[in-house]
């Protein structure tokens, strides 16, 4: 009989498995839709549901019906008015809702509880608990049970293991930019919970990137360049479509994930995927006989530093979560001479001096909140990259550095050399800042001056008590940008389309040539085309001359390079901006920015807009002369009707002053007259009368 009674249970065991992993597992009782759902579960026979207690029948019988979520011994069974009440106050009010389901508390026996031991006796307490929608875990905290919800959600995991799916639908989506399709997690917008980070903030970041790739792609063909954080691989996916065999892309990442997402982007642009040397074997090639072959995209699983210092590379970018000074050394190592690194920085809580000790520990530099704090984060990121540079015997000329609200673009060029490198630490010195006025110069020599305060141009120490400056840096003290190599990266976006970013990179030519936007020559389509016809075949002319046999004369090229662009470098932009409301008077109009930038030109100085502050002027005026500008251009908040135009004399602004309180008080006599008699009502007058009869004197 007991062997009878074990085979039988043992085909029950098994037939219940093969219905477990044929059908679909059904979710929980206490998930449910509706409260009425809730409800309906309390009129299930014994049979139907396991989970009623064992004499429901009598209960049913006399009316009575049990909680479906509580045992016996916690809910005897009640009238059906009183049951509701209590699913609804119990277990649905601290329910959990995950898309359209309400994951209610649950009292039954699902849970193993310790049992608590009271002096010889041992009583087993049932234990509340949720159970989750997604996966068979059983939380008792509610807040810990919405904390879990959200972990799946930020892992993707939003499909349901209880409930019946007719086809898995994908977690990706699929994200356009630039012609080029990437496929995201839903999470793609939070980096510390993301596999694969994309931030579709950074569009200029990456048309800026992309347009000096193209300017360096016109001067050497073919270039290997690297994009050592690929996450999603937009960027070197952009490369290899719009710039096609002129460029060799390698796309790197550590993370297993994001290179399984790289690889599943390029055959969703229609490239070729080819790994590593160490599996180079096994590379994958999915490309249909019928399909054309858009471009070659490798692949590699690797640390950056370690992928920089085993490979050479003509173009490198490097864009971390964060600072970017761990990989530095790395790149210039083994960076082909002449070639471009371009560095993305988004650590802005220490570069905006948010958090100074974080900016001393990366950058060993002393930076303090200032007007103009966007361009010293660029100095400090430049000195940064020349340090880097000059410790591989490797000098820089700084090409663009950008500083917007969310990151920090650098792109320098590398020249290599002692004599190079020497230059470029050369360029590397400390500010003085005042405080107070925010007047601010670089140091001048390495001697130890009695009085660095001379240094400065305004008088803040001797009229000021204690020290009224300090010392920030070290800061790169040269030019931030090449104009002509920004104008080729002009050329470059009209000729791929790119709108959005022409006119930051017409802002840009501006302040490195310190000139206006109206003195910025535009030059039509046809006179572009043109433009870019002679530059191609000057550009073709001079590889072919610099490529003998397969192999580059280094030497000339370098040299002839190097000449041109310091006949394209103009005369360097002055250091740092204003900004006009820093520096405005109170009760006092200023005149509008453009007029402004016209007044400083009239006085003799070079000034321009800066894309670092819309309110922005760099001029290479003293903060004195600026000052002196801006009062005189300057209007009384007052005078609302006035033009713009110099400020009146101080006698007519203390006669005008004193003309609108007579007329306050005349104001408020008239208003004191109302109830006086006839007689005395025809000493009033209006306030057109008695400011033609009286003076501003008398009015007084």
């Amino acid at each position: 009989m007991k062997t009878k009674e074990e085979g039988t249970e043992q085909e029950s065991i098994r037939e219940s498995d093969a219905t477990i992993l044929d059908s679909p597992r059904e979710k929980h009782i206490s998930i449910q839709r509706e409260l009425a759902d809730l409800a309906k579960l309390a009129d299930l026979s014994e049979g139907d549901f396991t989970a009623v207690p064992q004499n429901t029948d009598q209960h049913v019988a006399a009316g009575k019906k049990p909680c479906p979520l509580c045992p016996e011994e916690k809910f005897k069974a009640c009238y059906s008015h009183k049951l509701h009440r209590h699913l609804q106050n119990l277990h649905w009010k601290v329910s959990v809702e995950f898309e359209g389901y309400r994951m209610c508390i649950c009292h039954l026996p699902c849970r193993p509880v310790k049992p608590n031991l009271i002096g010889d006796q041992s009583s087993t307490k049932m234990g509340a608990h949720y159970h989750c929608i997604i996966c068979s875990a059983t939380i008792t905290r509610r807040t810990d049970m919405i904390g879990h919800i959200k972990r799946h959600v930020n892992k993707g995991e939003t499909e349901s293991r209880y409930t019946a799916a007719p086809a898995p639908k994908s977690s990706h989506e699929v994200l356009k930019e630039a012609d080029t399709d990437v496929q995201v997690l839903p999470n793609y917008s939070t980096p510390q919970k993301s596999d694969s980070y994309f931030n579709p903030k950074m569009k200029l970041n990456r048309q800026l990137i992309f347009c000096a790739l193209a300017v360096l792609a016109e001067e050497r063909n073919p270039l290997e360049c690297l994009d050592a954080f690929g996450a999603t691989g937009i960027m070197g996916l952009q490369w290899a479509k719009h710039l096609g065999n002129s460029v060799k892309v390698t796309i790197n990442d550590f993370n297993e994930n994001s290179v399984t997402m790289i690889q599943e982007n390029c055959h969703l642009n229609k490239m070729k995927v080819v790994m590593n040397t160490k599996e180079e074997d096994d590379c994958e090639e999915t490309m249909d006989e019928g399909e054309e072959n858009v471009g070659i995209i490798e692949v590699t699983k690797m640390d950056a530093n370690v992928i920089m210092h085993l490979r050479s590379f003509d173009f490198i970018h490097l864009d971390p979560f964060g600072t970017a000074v761990n990989y530095l050394d790395s790149a210039f190592r083994n960076v082909r001479n002449l070639g471009i690194v371009s560095v993305t920085s988004t650590d802005i809580s220490s570069l905006y001096a948010k958090a100074q000790h974080v900016a001393q520990r990366h950058y060993g530099c002393n930076v303090v909140r200032t007007e103009y704090y966007k361009e010293l984060a660029a100095r400090i990121v430049v000195a940064a990259v020349a340090r880097a540079a000059a410790r591989c015997n490797k000098g820089i000329d700084v090409l663009l550095a950008v500083a917007l609200e969310h990151f920090v673009l650098v792109v320098v060029r590398v020249l290599r050399g002692p004599s190079p490198a020497d230059d470029s630490v050369k360029k590397i010195r400390y500010l003085i800042h005042c405080q107070w006025c925010e007047e601010r110069i670089f140091q001048e020599g390495n001697m130890i001056e009695e009085n660095p305060y001379r240094q400065l141009s305004c008088d803040c120490h001797g009229s000021m008590p204690g020290k009224t400056a300090v010392e920030l840096g070290p800061l790169w003290s040269g030019s931030l940008f090449n104009t002509g190599f920004l104008r080729r990266m002009l050329f470059e976006a009209v000729q791929h389309g790119l709108d959005e970013i022409q006119p930051l990179l017409k802002t840009l030519i501006c302040e490195a040539e310190c000139t206006t936007l109206k003195q910025f020559s535009i030059h039509g389509p046809a006179s572009q085309n043109k433009q870019g016809e002679v530059m191609a075949s000057c550009l073709q002319k001079l590889i072919e001359h610099f490529y003998v046999s397969g192999k580059r004369k280094s030497n000339e090229m370098s040299r002839n390079i190097a000449k041109r662009q310091k006949s394209e470098s103009n005369a360097e932009h002055p250091a740092f901006y204003y900004n006009i409301h820093r520096h405005s008077i109170k009760g006092m109009n200023m005149p509008k920015l453009n007029k402004f930038l016209q007044y400083l030109s009239q006085a003799g100085y070079r000034v321009s807009r800066t894309h670092f502050d819309p309110m922005g002027v760099r001029t290479n005026a003293p903060l004195a002369q600026f000052k002196s500008i801006l009062v005189k251009y300057s209007t009384p908040t007052y005078i609302g009707g006035q033009a713009e135009g110099p400020v009146q004399s101080t006698e007519d602004a203390q006669a005008a002053d004193n003309i609108h309180t007579a007329a306050a008080e005349d104001k408020a006599g008239d208003m004191e007259f109302t109830e006086a008699s006839e007689s005395e009502a025809t000493l009033l007058f209006t306030k057109d009368s008695y400011h033609d009869n009286f003076t501003a004197a008398e009015c007084k």
